[in-house]
């Protein structure tokens, strides 16, 4: 049995931290319900990888919200907020990432969920969290990492700052979200109470920057861009290979992984010099190291490069792309990427759950919904909502 096997999750997660927290629950063993709505489509099942802008074939979707059933309810309809309200009452947790305004305007929050069950526990996801001057702020993953000063120091050594590009925001606030839910529920067991977690992603991303706030608590030093390079170990680079954009990660941290790595390329005469002698030199000279690393990977495949340092005790690892990933001996091996049959788009291959727990094995029992598939068994088998009620919701776009 699998330790959520018997709680149920509302999710009223829309792009991304919402509903990646709440399928981490679901591989959990916990029946995840999604809130969604026609009026306004979630963003995940309309991604750019969509061709068809057909909300129930969208690849990122079917990846990222495994394990979760689909309601459709329009919250901006007076009308859907008893019914979400009788929901939340069969309910364990409610999983949001709306700015604070959101669930408050719709009677939702957790003061009025709590009222209606007590022991509810409710997460909410929003940027800033549920109070401060950047309370409503509205943003999107890549706005979270700028505001967390992490953007500041993505870039090349010495240039202009690029950013992560990307929502890594949404990643990490769903892992801390996903441990902060497991210890409301461990805390709910042991006390009966529940309670909410107010989870700010901008400060889940500043816990990821410790160096950078130690350095300048310390040092008054405001850290830039850095590229690959790293403030106490060298070699650190990623470094080209033989063929078309291939590259190997290598990274040297004590004087025996340096002596491993000489060894391992040969040990050709400018290892032995002094501007190289000791960590320090290395350093000051990266860039002319650098130069030199890669004439000797520039001639292997990077598999090939790696296994040759890994076997001399170094860090090293191809830099895989998405085809890279996929064909990976070790990753096919521990079945990362699983096959999953969806009635919308045959054979999907998606993201299997990371987490692998000997005596209850974490699968997808459920692949990722079709918008609304779920009405029928939610609204009338657990709610108890007669035919004509369920028709007459339909017909006025409350289900919808």
């Amino acid at each position: 049995m699998l330790p959520l096997q018997g709680y149920r999750v509302i999710n009223f997660g829309w792009v991304f931290a919402g509903p990646y927290l709440a399928s981490m629950l679901g591989d959990l063993g916990a029946e995840v319900i999604k809130v969604e709505t026609r009026s306004r489509i979630d963003s995940m099942r309309l991604s750019p990888d969509n061709l068809d802008r057909d909300p129930n074939r969208d690849p990122w979707f079917h990846s990222g919200v495994r394990n979760q059933l689909s309601v459709t309810l329009d919250m901006a309809r007076p009308e859907a907020v008893p019914i979400i309200k009788d929901l939340i009452r069969k309910s364990d947790v409610v999983v949001e990432n709306f700015s604070p305004r959101v669930m408050s305007a719709h009677g939702l929050d957790y003061v009025n969920l709590a009222e209606i069950k007590p022991d509810i526990i409710m997460i909410s996801l929003p940027a800033a969290g549920q109070y401060g001057p950047l309370r409503d702020a509205q943003t999107y993953g890549p706005s979270l990492t700028g505001l967390a000063g992490v953007d500041n120091m993505v870039g090349y050594y010495g240039e202009r700052v690029l950013g992560l590009q990307q929502a890594y925001a949404d990643i990490n606030s769903s892992l801390h979200g996903a441990f902060a839910v497991l210890a409301a529920l461990y805390y709910r067991r042991r006390t009966g109470k529940g309670q909410h977690i107010d989870m700010a992603q901008m400060e889940a991303v500043i816990s990821i920057a410790g160096e950078a706030v130690m350095e300048y608590v310390m040092n008054g030093t405001v850290l830039g861009t850095l590229g690959n390079r790293h403030p106490t170990m060298c070699p650190h680079n990623n470094y080209r290979c033989k063929g078309e954009d291939k590259w190997v990660s290598i990274a040297v941290h004590t004087e025996e992984e340096w002596q491993g790595f000489c060894q391992a390329i040969g040990s050709p005469p400018w290892t032995k010099e002094a501007r190289f002698a000791d960590m320090f030199g290395r350093i000051r000279n990266q860039e002319e190291l650098d130069r030199l690393v890669t004439e000797w990977t520039i001639n292997l495949d990077y598999y090939e490069a790696t296994e040759i340092l890994q076997e001399a005790g170094v860090a090293a690892a191809p830099c895989l792309d998405t085809e890279g990933r996929f064909f990976d001996p070790h990753l096919q091996a521990r079945q990362t990427y699983m096959e999953v049959e969806h009635p919308a788009t045959g054979v999907d291959w998606v993201a299997n759950s990371a987490w692998r727990l000997s005596d209850n094995p974490t699968v997808i029992h459920h692949r990722s919904p079709l918008l609304g598939e779920h009405n029928s068994y939610v609204f009338k088998d657990l709610l108890h909502m007669t035919d004509e009620e369920i028709a007459r919701l339909e017909a006025e776009k409350v289900i919808y």
